[in-house]
């Protein structure tokens, strides 16, 4: 320790609440950090330190998007370790942002873990070479999805590399009423189905946004139809709303659409999930909170870890929303009501194993974390 009292820890991740699936993470990492350790001081390095303090009391925070070296490792020098981690953030570019920091607390002597950390694509050379170096020189290395272990091995990482699962899985649902929907203005007495659309970009560079709106638009209004069901789109980013509103104006039963406005914590949206009749989504986890809830749910990959997930709870995948083909979407849709309640027993089962391996995670750092 540091100063010869209380162990402190740092977690780095993509936090600060432009993702309720990044806060999903955090709040399931920081429960069982503080399960194994509740002496620890933790410290969490923030995109928006206020928001961070604000949405998770207790913790200490610190900035380093923008911030130099020299400040960062002023607040490292306070550090007895350093949790990298959980959620998808070793891609192209991004990667050496994060590895910077890792880096710097290796040149410190500091033992550095990654927690269920989600990788790839990783193809730049020096993002690659980044990860090679701090990764085989980590005291623990735990990723989330079997994707990132291969695309760690195909970058040089040397060192052992354990597969557990997403944190988020570790999250408790809270409250999210029937006077809550009321006043989203979901239409009382008809059923509903939630689904979750993404913007563009590094993650989802192939999708073309009228093209995909077109054929989720279609998506929703054979669900209206099919199901004489409301659709309510759940955001997980700011910017989902915009597309949300792109598929709905392309919706022939628009009114019948709602999209989801309020501010609400990723326990909250995990405690939505039980008034869905079934879910269709894009973002990992308004899926994974679906899965969790037992809802029927169709995922409409832009990416591996979307895909890596399907897998996991055994529900099928399909390229439908890059390749814009509707025809076997809807008949997925289709074929996914129908078959609902055995999908629904199969997926209760999986996901009790994921969360079994996703609690597996801190048991595998728990050494490290007592060593402190």
């Amino acid at each position: 320790m540091t100063d010869g009292s209380r162990p402190r820890i740092g977690v780095l991740g993509s936090y600060g609440g432009r993702n309720l699936g990044d806060e999903a993470i955090l709040t399931g990492l920081l429960a069982d950090l503080r399960a194994r350790r509740p002496d620890a001081e933790i410290l969490v390095f923030s995109r928006n330190p206020e928001h961070t303090r604000s949405s998770h009391p207790g913790v200490l925070v610190a900035p380093w998007d923008g911030v130099s070296r020299a400040v960062s490792a002023e607040t490292l020098a306070r550090l007895d370790l350093l949790v990298l981690g959980g959620g998808g953030i070793l891609y192209d570019s991004e990667a050496r942002r994060y590895l910077r920091l890792v880096l710097a607390a290796q040149e410190r002597a500091m033992p550095v873990i990654t927690y269920a950390v989600g990788v790839g694509p990783l193809t730049e050379a020096l993002d690659c070479s980044m990860v090679q170096d701090t990764l085989t020189a980590a005291t623990e290395v735990t990723v989330r999805d079997e994707e990132s272990k291969i695309v760690l091995e195909e970058a040089g990482v040397t060192r052992s590399v354990t597969v557990t699962a997403d944190p988020a899985l570790l999250l408790e649902p809270e409250d999210f009423t029937v006077a809550m929907l009321r006043e989203e203005g979901v239409p009382p007495g008809r059923r509903l189905v939630g689904i979750s659309v993404r913007e563009p970009g590094r993650a989802a560079e192939h999708l073309d946004v009228g093209g995909y709106h077109r054929l989720l638009a279609q998506v929703g209004d054979f669900l209206v139809n099919r199901l004489d069901a409301s659709v309510l789109f759940v955001p997980m980013e700011r910017d989902d709303i915009r597309h949300a509103h792109g598929v709905l104006s392309n919706m022939t039963a628009a009114e019948q659409g709602r999209i989801l406005h309020g501010d609400y914590r990723p326990g909250q949206l995990l405690g939505l999930m039980p008034h869905f009749d079934m879910v269709v989504g894009m973002r990992l986890h308004f899926l994974i909170f679906a899965a969790m809830s037992g809802i029927p749910c169709l995922p409409l990959p832009y990416a591996g870890k979307v895909f890596d997930f399907a897998q996991q709870i055994g529900v099928p995948a399909l390229r439908g929303v890059e390749r814009e083909v509707e025809g076997p979407l809807l008949a997925e849709v289709d074929r996914l009501w129908d078959e609902r309640a055995a999908r629904i027993t199969d997926t209760t089962r999986r996901v009790a194993t994921l969360r079994e391996r996703a609690e597996n995670t801190g048991m595998l750092l728990e050494p490290v974390l007592k060593s402190l």
